[in-house]
């Protein structure tokens, strides 16, 4: 059974930085397009950031503006969101999600907590 687990989140002031780490297993990870996902209190679930499974073409939620980084360690089964110039805003519950393009089958994780104090 595929799963994804995050970790990496907490508490960081504005201005600061952080770094989501996103573990698969049971699954293909070098074949599965990756993306970070958040949902704020009150408000819908919005992409962060996606990844291709070589990692060699990413996406951004406009509202990212060159702060965040998404990238992947298909030898370790991993993808990463690197976090910069963290606002208020960046308050929110991160998720990961995995799309197994050859089984068809979409993971998600159980999110991690990023609070950003000002």
């Amino acid at each position: 059974q595929g799963q994804v687990v995050e970790s990496g989140g907490g508490l960081v002031q504005s201005g600061g930085s952080l770094t989501l780490t996103c573990q698969g297993s049971g699954f293909t990870f070098s074949t599965s397009t990756m993306s970070w996902y958040r949902a704020a209190p009150f408000k819908q679930r919005e992409l962060v950031a996606s990844i291709s499974p070589p990692g060699t073409t990413t996406n951004y939620g406009d509202f990212v503006q060159g702060r965040f980084t998404i990238s992947r360690d298909n030898a370790k089964a991993a993808a990463y969101l690197s976090m910069t110039n963290v606002k208020s805003e960046d308050s929110a519950t991160y998720y990961c999600k995995a799309i197994d393009r050859e089984l068809l089958r979409t993971y998600w994780g159980q999110g991690t907590q990023v609070t950003v104090s000002s």
